[in-house]
């Protein structure tokens, strides 16, 4: 079984773990309403994706 030769500091460990964080979604503005959406998904705001209407959205 494989056993570390030589104790590991803390701050080699935590530099190992620095990495391990969340990105912010990218957005895009919608081309119809300009609100802010995630890409390549329907528009929560006017419920168009590619220039169609999709989805009803009540206003």
């Amino acid at each position: 079984m494989a056993v570390p030769k030589r104790k590991m500091s803390k701050a080699r460990r935590d530099k190992r773990r620095a990495n391990w964080k969340l990105t912010a979604p990218g957005l895009v503005e919608c081309p119809q309403c300009h609100e802010p959406k995630m890409p390549h998904r329907v528009c929560a705001a006017c419920g168009t994706y590619k220039g169609v209407q999709v989805i009803k959205v009540a206003e």
